[in-house]
């Protein structure tokens, strides 16, 4: 699984352990900035909070990939990678 991976993105084992390290830190970021940033409206833990934290994750997620992928030398992957995905969906 990960040879073909590897294979359809062109990048070598350091690259890939990179990619996998920044998508990894992402998206713990992501999960992490979401829960306190709806911390500081003070809201309980219901439907509404829930829809709000899915909303909110999907919105941070490229940011916090993007801040991420910069240290680890990972930015030109995941700006084409994020630019992809945004033109699958538009």
């Amino acid at each position: 699984m990960f040879t073909k991976l590897k294979k359809k993105w062109k990048v070598n084992w350091i690259q890939f352990i990179l990619i996998f390290c920044t998508f990894a830190i992402g998206g713990s970021m992501c999960g992490f900035a979401g829960k306190k940033l709806l911390a500081l409206f003070n809201l309980q833990p219901s439907i509404f909070y829930y829809i709000l934290y899915i909303l909110l994750v999907t919105l941070l997620w490229p940011i916090c990939v993007i801040i991420i992928s910069i240290p680890l030398g990972q930015f030109v992957f995941f700006k084409n990678y994020i630019t992809r995905i945004k033109n699958r969906i538009f």
